[in-house]
């Protein structure tokens, strides 16, 4: 009696589990359906073995057991060639097959590759225009770019329904994940880095999208609404947001990235042209040098104390790093009293006399030392 109520309680749980959506095998999008499919097969090829050995298991233990005097009992027996080659056989098979699925899942789904048909047996029409998405993990939040449009939301992704999607996905301060089951897999989104993600979804609906990986004390309200319309109601939500009051400008964006928790949704009716590529290069902030034109200066040697000693290194007759014009090289820039300690030892003797300057400035007499910023032009220095 007391087992049947037992399993009587048992059932409202049962009943409370079938109200979940299994979001990550019923996806609503090609590649996330694709992915699906990866998971369910190499999971049945796994089955084959895994499912039969824990069969055998069972078995040898209960009929081998210390009272089963039934049993066969072989102390001498070493091998057999028929047992051997359903051993090696069998798993070597599945290895292959899983190893062939892996490869081919690997380069098809591979997040940078652009789509080449929008549902299975259903190829990308000429006309269809890809829909450009710019997003921006922030603290803690989603920020949504959509550049072909000028317009920008806040924990809201709205997309049109069969249309390619290609999303360029960063983060503003501490690495996260970006992941919409119903569109794609998890991918990362990294400050100063860009990564890519290519999608579509091929029904209406809405659904949730989350950052999947820790990134503070807002980490469990990082979720964002991720919407799939017709054509018509995605033109009329784009004319509902270039309605709206706000404009992201960089100022805006400067307050929107301090850390906020649970934000609603919100929309901007027009956005920096160049504000991505800004987060990106983490110089939103007025006069800030941009990461990419840092390596671009390190590249070529360095630009003062921090490339003094690569600036002024050749390797046979040409010098390592080159600044500013193709026979124009950087001897260095820096403070006279802090680097004359270490300019006789470690810089060539060069004569700085024909000095032309090569587009740098000429430096300003100052009391406390003057600036000193030499540059030879390689073919006077010959």
């Amino acid at each position: 009696m007391k087992l049947r109520l037992r399993s009587l309680a048992v059932l409202p749980l049962c009943a409370a589990l079938s109200a979940c959506d299994m979001v990550v095998l019923n996806p609503a999008g090609d590649v996330a359906a694709q992915q699906r499919d990866l998971l369910v097969t190499s999971t049945w090829l796994m089955l084959l073995i895994i499912v039969p050995v824990m069969a055998l298991t069972v078995i040898f233990a209960w009929r081998y057991r210390h009272n089963n005097r039934e049993a066969r009992y072989e102390p001498d027996w070493h091998h057999s060639m028929r047992l051997e080659l359903v051993i090696w056989s069998m798993p070597l098979l599945i290895i292959i097959c899983l190893g062939a699925l892996t490869w081919l899942g690997s380069h098809l789904l591979d997040p940078y590759r652009p789509l080449d048909r929008i549902a299975p047996g259903k190829e990308i029409p000429e006309d269809t225009r890809t829909l450009q998405i710019e997003v921006v993990a922030l603290d803690w939040k989603w920020l949504f770019i959509y550049p072909q449009y000028g317009v920008a939301t806040v924990n809201e992704m709205t997309v049109p329904v069969n249309q390619p999607l290609s999303l360029r996905i960063t983060a503003s301060s501490v690495m996260n994940t970006f992941y919409a089951p119903h569109l794609a897999g998890m991918i990362y989104a990294m400050p100063s880095m860009e990564t890519r993600l290519h999608g579509v979804l091929n029904s209406p609906g809405e659904s949730e999208g989350f950052s999947a990986n820790y990134s503070g004390a807002g980490f469990s309200g990082m979720k964002f609404k991720m919407r799939s319309v017709s054509d018509n109601e995605f033109q009329r939500w784009v004319g509902m947001t270039r309605a709206a009051q706000q404009s992201l400008t960089r100022d805006a964006y400067l307050q929107l990235a301090k850390p906020s928790e649970r934000e609603p949704v919100r929309y901007f009716s027009a956005v920096d042209r160049q504000l991505f590529d800004a987060i990106v290069g983490m110089c939103v902030e007025p006069g800030k040098m941009c990461t990419h034109d840092m390596m671009a200066i390190d590249e070529r040697g360095g630009l003062g104390m921090a490339g003094i000693y690569n600036v002024a290194r050749r390797s046979g007759d040409q010098p390592r790093a080159v600044f500013g014009a193709d026979h124009s090289h950087v001897i260095g820039i820096c403070a006279a009293p802090v680097v004359r300690t270490f300019e006789d030892d470690l810089l060539p003797q060069v004569d700085r006399s024909p000095l032309r300057g090569a587009g740098l400035p000429r430096p300003a007499p100052s009391r406390s030392g003057s600036l000193l910023a030499d540059a030879v032009d390689s073919s006077s220095a010959r």
